[in-house]
C-alpha cells in the first residue's frame, strides 16, 4: 500500500488527460483506499458501515472526524404502525475514539380500528451516550475491532412526560470486529448484551444482540449494496430481521442509506423500511 502511495501520484501527473478520463474502476478503488488508508496518520481501514445498526465512529476513527444522521423509519405491526425518527451526532476527539449522542423518538398510529388507548404513546425514547474504541487496525490483514459502551436513558411518553421523567436505564457493552476482502467485499459482526433497568420496580430484562452485515461496494464509487441480519436473544425467544440495504453518495460530503426490514421470526412485526441521511461536514476529497 505504501508503494501505492508513492506510484499512482507520479502515474496521474505523467499520463495525458484522455487517459485520466478513462481511469478504470479498479484504479480508482486504489486510489480511493489510498485516500481512506495511506494519506494520513495513524493507520486506518476502509470499511462499509451497517446502515441500520450503524456503528458509534469509523472504525479507526482519526481525530477530529465528525458526523451528522437524521434517520426515518416505518414499521408494520399487527395492531399499529410505528414511525421512527432518529437524529445523532458522532466524532471522533481523539485518534481511535468515537463518541456520539443520539435522540430516538417513535411515533404511533392504530390500523384496522385499533382504539388509540390501547396501542404506545408517542415519545422521546431515550438519550443515548456511546463510545467506541478501536483498539486493533490493521492494515495488511484489511482487519479492526473495536470495543464500547452504549447507555440509554430511557424516558415517559409524552402523554406522562415527566412523570418521571427517566423511566429506566439501558446498559449495551458491545464488540465489533471487520474484515474487508479484496477492495469491494466487506464483512462485519456487532455482538454484546444488554440490560435493561426498569426503575418503577428495579426489575431487569437481559437480551442478546448477534448482528452480522455484508457489503459489496460498487467499484470506482462509495456506494454499496448489502444485507445486515439483527439477531436478538432473550430467555426462550429469538428474533431476527433482515435488512437488505443500499447506500449512495449524493455529495462528496452526503450520502443517503435506504434499508428494507423483512422479519424472520418475529411475532408482532412485519415489514418496515428505514432511510437515513449522513452529512460528514469538511469531508476531504
Amino acid at each position: 500500500m505504501k508503494f501505492k502511495k508513492i506510484l499512482l501520484p507520479i502515474l496521474l501527473l505523467a499520463a495525458p488527460s484522455c487517459l485520466i478520463a478513462q481511469i478504470s474502476n479498479i484504479e480508482k478503488d486504489s486510489l480511493y483506499l489510498v485516500e481512506v488508508e495511506d494519506q494520513k496518520e495513524p493507520d486506518k481501514v476502509l470499511h462499509a458501515e451497517p446502515l441500520y445498526i450503524d456503528l458509534i465512529r469509523d472504525l479507526g476513527a482519526r481525530k477530529g472526524e465528525k458526523e451528522w444522521n437524521i434517520g426515518l423509519g416505518l414499521t408494520d405491526n399487527l395492531s399499529f404502525d410505528s414511525y421512527e425518527a432518529l437524529i445523532e451526532y458522532e466524532w471522533a476527539p481523539m485518534d481511535r475514539l468515537g463518541l456520539e449522542v443520539e435522540l430516538p423518538f417513535t411515533f404511533y398510529s392504530s390500523v384496522n380500528g385499533t382504539p388509540r388507548e390501547t396501542i404506545p404513546s408517542h415519545k422521546l425514547n431515550s438519550i443515548k451516550v456511546a463510545f467506541q474504541w478501536s483498539f486493533f487496525v490493521n492494515e495488511p490483514m484489511a482487519t479492526s475491532m473495536a470495543f464500547g459502551y452504549i447507555n440509554e436513558f430511557e424516558l415517559s411518553g409524552f402523554k406522562d412526560f415527566g412523570r418521571p421523567l427517566v423511566t429506566g436505564n439501558v446498559y449495551n457493552p458491545f464488540f465489533v470486529v471487520a474484515k474487508r476482502w479484496g477492495n469491494n467485499f466487506h464483512s462485519l459482526i456487532y455482538t454484546g448484551p444488554m440490560f435493561e433497568q426498569v426503575f418503577e420496580n428495579n426489575t431487569f430484562h437481559t437480551a442478546y444482540d448477534i448482528n452480522t452485515s455484508f457489503h459489496y461496494m460498487i467499484p470506482g464509487t462509495r456506494n454499496f449494496i448489502g444485507v445486515e441480519f439483527n439477531k436478538t436473544l432473550q430467555k426462550n425467544d429469538f428474533d431476527m430481521t433482515m435488512r437488505p440495504q443500499m447506500r449512495l453518495g449524493i455529495a462528496d460530503n452526503l450520502m443517503v442509506g435506504i434499508v428494507a426490514g423483512i422479519p424472520i421470526d418475529r411475532e408482532n412485526e412485519r415489514i418496515s423500511s428505514f432511510l437515513r441521511l449522513i452529512w460528514e461536514p469538511k469531508h476531504r476529497n
